[in-house]
């Protein structure tokens, strides 16, 4: 196991596999490292990092609940590079890792040699955002994988129609650890309390700005096509504000793709090949 550990004393955990060109994979915000298993054997010409953020996986929990920000975040990736000694790398990142990407581009832009945005712009839809807020800090009532295997088959199979029973079982897998007691989350349930304070602070900043920092930068964005994260339209506007922008989206997938699709390993391809 590879950890490191924060200039703010919380200890996180990494893993990488391969050489080549560093590919830095930051999943969504409750998810973690794992949700990049079925990439990995697809890159495997690249030196493959994959992360837990902290108070995900198998980082540690922060104590400080109001450090699961995007900021704070952000910071522990240039950290985790400066630790391995990383000039430039390309970001692939889901969601809330795309986010940070984009914030990486107004804080160290030469530390980036590529970018990519799975399900990811400066514009969140609001239903995407009352979703993720209906089951953020929530346990599963499954008592094992194949009970949750089958519920996240039922209720996602209108965003990801046609998956097959087995590619659930590894989500479920991905996304909770077993216990004595039943399954349970595999990040810090304090992320609701962070979340919820953050909304009540006030309105989201504007994230345009962030977006055209990575003006110069060979970038992709992913877009599952039934995503209620990323809408089409939010799309067309990346396209028109960063000339020369690679996308692709995926039919059959909504938030967000699982990377392993043609169309999604067509575009990190293309920006691995530019970077």
């Amino acid at each position: 196991m590879a950890e490191f550990t924060t200039s703010d004393g919380i200890r996180l955990h990494y893993e990488e596999s391969g050489a080549g060109i560093p590919l830095l994979c930051l999943a969504g915000l409750t998810r973690n490292r794992r949700d990049f298993s079925l990439l990995a054997p697809h890159v495997a010409d690249a030196r493959l990092i994959t992360m837990d953020a902290r108070g995900r996986g198998q980082s540690e929990h922060d104590p400080n609940h109001t450090n699961y920000n995007v900021l704070r975040e952000t910071q522990d990736v240039v950290e985790l590079l400066d630790h391995l000694a990383l000039e430039r790398v390309v970001v692939l990142g889901t969601s809330r890792g795309g986010m940070i990407a984009m914030t990486l581009a107004t804080m160290q832009p030469e530390r980036l040699a590529g970018v990519i945005l799975n399900d990811v712009g400066p514009v969140i839809e609001p239903s995407g955002i009352a979703r993720i807020m209906d089951y953020v800090g929530v346990a599963p009532d499954s008592k094992t994988y194949n009970e949750a295997a089958a519920v996240l088959k039922a209720v996602m199979e209108p965003h990801f129609p046609s998956v097959p029973l087995d590619i659930w079982r590894i989500q479920a897998e991905n996304q909770y650890r077993e216990t004595p007691e039943g399954l349970a989350l595999r990040y810090d349930p304090a992320l609701r309390t962070a979340l919820v304070e953050q909304a009540a602070a006030g309105p989201v900043p504007d994230l345009w700005p962030f977006f055209e920092a990575l003006q110069g930068i060979p970038t992709g964005v992913l877009r599952g096509a039934n995503s209620d994260i990323l809408s089409q339209e939010t799309l067309k506007q990346m396209q028109a504000h960063h000339p020369g922008l690679i996308t692709a989206e995926i039919p059959d997938r909504g938030h967000a793709p699982f990377l392993d699709e043609p169309q999604s390993l067509t575009v990190i391809r293309k920006i691995l090949d530019q970077a």
